[in-house]
């Protein structure tokens, strides 16, 4: 694989490798997430990290030169290193034989390539997602070479890949680009557009007979139901479902469709493709063969299914055979349309897209898009670990993945207005990855919203979990609150410019808020008794939903709430800010204040209520390492102890209270015990790195009074479980990145956390001495320099990195523990004073601490 290896990479720290079913540590995302911005432990773990880089304050001319698409393409990271755009419907890449392909791809050589599909999902749990319409080359097929002897099933056709010296997979990629060369000697190369992608088989000398195939049927889950294919060998009409064109000027065709299941929900769904082949560099004449196949059965001339005897879960796809190229190098070119709502379309997003089927045109495109992309946020690299830049831009590049734009191409209801899918799921991304676009990509946002809003008119609650178009399982409440909150908080003044609808947005809100879903388990809340008793009770069962996640839940619908507050205190509805914020300060309705953890000083934990108002009791250790029954507390409708996917000591401690720490530092009894239980959290293995319910509380010192501790907390957990490698991620990639999002912020920002919904981020020191944001919107640009930057540890631990002071355009600011958005409405420049302390302050003023609800700190 072209990436960086280093010798020492063998004995990189893995044991943070818990993978969870359905989420695998899941955001999905989505979710999501902190990311790779770890410091590679090839330095002394008492030294600082090599400055490797030449001092430097130009602009990086081309950050796509510092992604490396293969962070954590092993043991569970499901990250997808193939090509798309930001955003990008299409993600055309490579699938394998892996258990672990959600995103197609595994860097892992001992696993096969199956077949090269135009449409991935990035770091999802559950099942496989999308990972349809694969096409696949024969160099040769058997012994006599002939057509009938193609092995054209997904378990028969299989083949290694060529492997480099080092041990890796002969795999390179960059942002819109991938290419493989395989073990038959075919080499394969993919680049992609919005919503079609250009594919370049280049076949070995040897090969008398180049073949190709489309797979119409196999998707990740094997999943597909209702197929049919049609075979036109001279005809260019399209009728069907799913369309394979045979082109230079059109002589063959094939038409078929199917249906698929959602990975993370009980939806299914149609896709639509249209194929056409042509000759890079010479004519590429009609196939000498043609015919569909099913299972390894290519039946040639065929041109009908109902010729085949297919049944209910059979493979089906169709075989070409073409003439070599006697010139040269027979490469052709593949250019592959999708749709979710017709063949007709399909076809017509190819024609548009890459109407030229130039393949280094779309290539070059795409890098140009990714490069503008990337380019509005800079890194000052002089005394950083070149290292660093990479995994910066590479982490960077990630959010840009998820979710994707479907515009057009919404097949529930015919709207002009922005649709974005793969929201897997907001759970996983409402906390950091919305604050991050909001710096630096604030129209995308402004799209996104719009798109959610839509669908909130037309199926009566936001977006939740989401996936190919079909409502998917909501993990925590309805998380796509804080989402418009954190949109309306920060660009209200612009909403107009950004054609977003402020009625139309709280409206959304309202409905999430006030009206009961038919299905909380897809969409909405438990609405009616959140309302009437101010937590979700434990034995209560109502027909609307599963009766589970009841502590959980009633933190995140206290969270949603208030960012329905702060959405109407803009709005001038005084009277419903009021209502909301009081409805937020409901996490403490689930507060017991006598539950002692065993073995242990600490006493007050959040835990489960009957609807009488008594407390039940659920073991603080539960759905931990150290749970005596070793629960996991996924989605299960037989798992009433009120939990998800963490436990009572995290959620007792959990960031999603974080708009009013103050309160649950008076809950424990004042900020010593406070981060004492912080302490425990962390020394006693109760610390998650691979769970989203973890994830900020390596913050939540700042509310104590003591950033040093978050910032050095921080940085240990990033050295600790993040690395350069494949297998460089603690989960799956929807969980990094919401510690992509959160560190990305927090390297950037000083590794700064953001507080969605509000004005604040968290504030922490940088892992470079300048990192400059330009916002297309607010056109300004917005730099944080840091005075006294001496490197990163190591290890994370010490180091001159500790905030003591701070100056916002020459003026000392009240707090060295939070920023205010106004430093970037007004492209202001931010100086941070940082020494090796680990015991600084938020400052002396009364106004220094992080601000909370319940102190008036948002009034």
């Amino acid at each position: 694989m072209n990436i960086p290896m280093t010798a020492d990479m063998s004995t990189l720290n893995t044991t943070a490798m818990r993978l969870f079913f359905p989420e695998s540590a899941l955001f999905v995302a989505l979710a999501c997430c902190w990311d790779v911005f770890a410091i590679h432990p090839r330095a002394s773990a008492s030294s600082q990290t090599a400055a490797t880089s030449s001092p430097s304050s130009a602009p990086i001319s081309d950050p796509v030169s510092h992604v490396n698409l293969f962070v954590g393409t092993t043991n569970g990271g499901h990250t997808f290193p193939g090509a798309t755009l930001p955003h990008g419907m299409v993600k055309v890449g490579m699938d394998t034989d892996s258990p672990g392909n959600h995103a197609g791809y595994d860097a892992n050589p001992i696993y096969n390539a199956t077949g090269f599909s135009q449409l991935h999902d990035d770091g999802t749990g559950g099942a496989v997602p999308l990972s349809l319409f694969k096409l696949w080359s024969f160099a040769s097929c058997g012994d006599g070479n002939t057509f009938e002897e193609c092995p054209t099933s997904i378990a028969s056709r299989k083949v290694l890949r060529k492997v480099l010296p080092d041990g890796s997979p002969d795999d390179a990629a960059e942002p819109g680009y991938f290419s493989t060369n395989l073990s038959t000697g075919v080499r394969v190369e993919l680049t992609a557009t919005r919503r079609a992608a250009l594919h370049r088989y280049t076949f070995p000398r040897h090969s008398t007979r180049p073949r190709l195939v489309v797979d119409i049927t196999n998707d990740g889950q094997r999943s597909s139901t209702d197929p049919i294919m049609e075979l036109d060998s001279s005809s260019a009409r399209v009728i069907g479902r799913i369309v394979i064109l045979i082109y230079n000027i059109v002589t063959n065709v094939s038409s078929g469709g199917a249906s698929f299941a959602a990975s993370f929900g009980p939806g299914r769904y149609r896709a639509y493709v249209c194929v056409d082949f042509k000759g890079d560099g010479f004519q590429l004449n009609s196939p000498t063969e043609y015919g569909a196949w099913l299972g390894d059965f290519p039946v040639k001339q065929s041109v009908d299914i109902t010729q085949l005897y297919f049944g209910f879960i059979d493979e089906l796809g169709a075989l070409f055979t073409f003439t070599p190229n006697s010139e040269g190098p027979t490469a052709i070119l593949a250019r592959v349309g999708v749709s979710f709502i017709s063949t007709t379309q399909a076809c017509s997003n190819a024609e548009d897209e890459i109407g030229d089927f130039d393949f280094d045109r779309v290539r070059s495109d795409a890098r140009a898009e990714w490069n503008e992309l990337l380019g509005r946020v800079q890194v000052e690299t002089g005394g950083v670990d070149s290292e660093i830049v990479d995994l910066f831009y590479s982490s960077l590049y990630r959010t840009h993945i998820s979710p994707a734009d479907y515009t057009g191409e919404n097949p529930l209801w015919n709207s002009t207005e922005p649709y974005y899918d793969s929201f897997y799921c907001n759970w996983d991304t409402y906390r950091t990855l919305y604050s991050l676009m909001s710096l630096h990509d604030p129209a995308r946002f402004a799209q996104i919203v719009r798109g959610m809003i839509n669908i909130q008119q037309h199926e009566g609650w936001l977006p939740e979990c989401r996936g190919a178009t079909a409502k998917q399982f909501i993990q925590g409440g309805s998380n796509g609150d804080p989402i418009l909150g954190e949109f309306f908080v920060k660009f209200h003044d612009h909403v107009d410019a950004l054609n977003v609808s402020a009625t139309a947005l709280y409206q959304a809100l309202i409905a999430d808020a006030e009206f009961q879903s038919p299905n909380w388990d897809l969409q909405g809340r438990q609405a009616n008794i959140w309302i009437s008793l101010g937590y979700i009770p434990q034995d209560v069962w109502e027909k609307s939903g599963t009766n589970t996640k009841q502590v959980s839940r009633t933190l995140e619908y206290a969270f949603d709430d208030f960012a329905v507050s702060q959405v109407a205190k803009i709005l001038g509805n005084t009277a419903d800010g009021a209502k909301y914020a009081q409805r937020a300060g409901n996490f403490a309705n689930v507060w017991n204040p006598n539950t002692t953890v065993p073995g242990s000083n600490i006493v007050g934990m959040m835990q489960p209520r009957l609807a009488n108002g008594t407390f039940n009791f659920t073991d603080p250790r539960h759905c931990s390492v150290h749970d005596p029954e070793q629960a996991t507390c996924f989605l299960n409708a037989a798992n009433k102890d009120g939990f998800y996917e963490s436990s009572p000591i995290v959620y007792s401690q959990v960031s999603y209270i974080s708009y009013d720490t103050a309160k649950l530092v008076e809950l424990q009894g004042g900020p010593e015990k406070f981060i004492s239980r912080l302490n425990f959290i962390f020394d006693e293995d109760y610390f998650d790195s691979t769970d989203e319910p973890s994830q900020q509380i390596p913050f939540m010192y700042h509310y104590a009074n003591r950033p040093g501790l978050s910032t050095q907390r921080s940085r240990e957990v990033i050295a600790e479980f993040f690395n350069t490698s494949t297998n460089g991620l603690p989960g799956n990639d929807a969980l990094s990145r919401f510690w992509c999002d959160g560190k990305l912020r927090c390297i950037l920002l000083g590794r700064s956390l953001p507080l969605p919904a509000t004005r604040q981020f968290l504030l922490s020191s940088p892992y470079f001495p300048q990192i400059s944001f330009t916002n297309p919107v607010l056109g300004t640009t917005t730099t944080i320099k840091v005075n006294g930057f001496n490197g990163n540890p190591a290890n994370g631990t010490g180091g001159h990195v500790f905030v003591e002071s701070v100056k916002i355009d020459g003026t000392p600011w009240k707090s060295n523990c939070f920023l205010d958005w106004d430093v970037f409405t007004n492209g202001s420049v931010v100086e941070l004073q940082v020494s090796d302390n680990v015991n600084v302050t938020c400052g002396a003023g009364s106004n220094a601490l992080p601000p909370s609800l319940s102190t008036g700190g948002y009034e």
